[in-house]
């Protein structure tokens, strides 16, 4: 019984906190939240790798993004300076998650390929939160730098994120 009143005051928290969102950058802060608050939930909820993993690779692309929005202000350039933050902030995920027996466990893979469930997860999920991201800069950039519709720079890198969830609950299932 406890526990399911603390999930309505955490599911209530969130939603509320929806209402006191303030403008943001890059690829946004609250779209960084909103996919971390995303991997917490499904982990806590039971939900399956494979949707964790479609969180976990938005916001795998969301630090980066935002890493790399950060290193351009501060006016830090080198060479090759994407694929180094690439790499950096995959290995911080993928190393510690293989070595604690999360990937790579037998019984975790897809019955399909044999790839690990969280693994496809975080390469979907990471090519689905750039496709959005990519797709509402190009919207932008169509309607002379200005959004169609409120909150559509966080709705847009999330939206994939929350139809592919959907669509992987009733594959699994």
């Amino acid at each position: 019984m406890r526990k399911k009143i603390n999930k309505a005051w955490f599911c209530l928290a969130a939603f509320w906190g929806f209402f006191w969102a303030k403008t943001s950058l890059a690829v946004c802060p609250l779209c960084t939240v909103a996919v971390g608050a995303g991997i917490g939930l499904s982990r806590w909820l039971g939900i399956d790798d494979s949707i964790t993993g479609l969180w976990i690779g938005g916001l795998l692309v969301s630090l980066i993004s935002w890493t790399e929005g950060w290193l351009e202000k501060k006016n830090i350039r080198f060479r090759g300076r994407i694929l180094v933050n690439i790499f950096v902030y995959y290995s911080l995920v993928l190393i510690p998650l293989y070595y604690s027996g999360i990937i790579g466990h037998p019984m975790n893979t897809l019955c399909f390929c044999g790839l690990d469930k969280l693994l496809f997860g975080i390469i979907v999920g990471s090519a689905s939160f750039w496709f959005g991201a990519s797709w509402y800069s190009y919207l932008k950039e169509k309607n002379q730098g200005r959004a169609y519709f409120p909150f559509q720079k966080v709705f847009m890198p999330i939206a994939p994120l929350i139809l592919l969830s959907i669509i992987f609950y009733f594959l699994i299932k």
